[in-house]
């Protein structure tokens, strides 16, 4: 079966597979062996790949982090982690299936591991709003954050969604506290905290499960205040300025580990995670292994203290 390039700028991609595609059918209706034409043709298909995602623009980053066959957060759960028993609620109100949490194993070690979820297709994903979380959902990944704490235990955060959801009932049911209060309880919880932007990092959405002691990104995904559209309709009252706008932002892993922002980028299989997802799982595996391995020796007292140096130290200049 034949790779589904769907993104605007994998056009040259659609061609070569296209005629990959034809020839193997040719070959198999046929009777003849055109081994040799397909190889050359995966031959230059792999190269021209490779060649465009070595030269991604902001924009093109944003549209494969948008791609919408990239892994999910229940997708690592259930290729990297075991074990996992999922926990729901926020003892307040309702559970929100935009967050999803709970105990697993990684390396043989128990970790809680919280993320937020984007559903498969239109009905999944309108139970589970897109991946944009109410209220409760905050409150249910800080309610399963101090559990861990109580029982030493690290905490993995994955991040993909556009934003907290903005809408009327959210907004009555205290969606401004709920991101403030797990900004500031991350800041002090006294457990490691590795967090892993796996898609889109929208805005406060993405900060509420993003205070950590190591905040890593996946080659392909971004992570930004407002989203290139949003932005551009702002500053240039044109949406369709957005690519100006990803420039603007410094929005890719790239802008942002130069920037310090993030700790580490994990690379990406050729043509994006969405491409190969076991590849991808295991990079992620491997990280994390490293990073929680590495903070797990550390005092409680000094994982706070070094956290809030961090973020202290974000966004310092000197003039020349």
């Amino acid at each position: 079966m034949a790779t589904a390039y769907t993104l605007e700028f994998e056009k040259p991609l659609q061609e070569l597979d296209r005629q990959i595609e034809e020839l193997r059918r040719s070959s198999t209706e046929r009777g003849t062996d055109l081994t040799d034409e397909i190889q050359a043709l995966e031959t230059k298909l792999a190269a021209q790949r490779d060649e465009i995602y070595r030269n991604l623009t902001p924009i093109q980053r944003v549209m494969v982090a948008r791609h919408s066959r990239r892994p999910y957060t229940l997708d690592y759960l259930s290729s990297i982690f075991t074990d996992f028993i999922e926990l729901h609620g926020d003892r307040l109100f309702r559970d929100d299936p935009a967050i999803v949490g709970g105990w697993a194993r990684l390396g043989g070690h128990t970790v809680m591991v919280i993320g937020h979820q984007k559903g498969r297709d239109t009905k999944d994903n309108l139970r589970r709003n897109f991946g944009m979380p109410h209220p409760e959902g905050y409150r249910k990944a800080l309610r399963l954050m101090k559990l861990a704490a109580r029982f030493g235990a690290p905490v993995i955060t994955l991040i993909d969604t556009d934003g907290a959801y903005p809408g009327l009932g959210a907004e009555e049911r205290g969606q401004s506290e709920a991101l403030a209060r797990n900004i500031l309880e991350m800041s002090v919880l006294p457990t490691p905290i590795v967090t892993i932007v796996i898609g889109v990092g929208g805005s406060g959405g993405a900060l509420a499960l993003g205070v950590a002691d190591r905040v890593l990104m996946l080659e392909n995904s971004i992570y930004s205040v407002i989203s290139p559209e949003g932005c551009a309709a702002i500053l240039w009252k044109d949406a369709s300025q957005r690519e100006r706008a990803a420039e603007a932002l410094k929005l890719t892993a790239a802008d942002l580990l130069r920037l310090k922002v993030i700790d580490e980028i994990i690379p990406e299989p050729a043509g994006g995670a969405h491409t190969d997802h076991e590849a991808t799982g295991e990079a992620v595996r491997e990280a994390l292994l490293r990073h929680v391995g590495e903070l797990r020796k550390v005092r409680p007292e000094k994982l706070v203290r070094r956290r809030a140096e961090k973020y202290g130290a974000m966004g310092a200049y000197s003039e020349a």
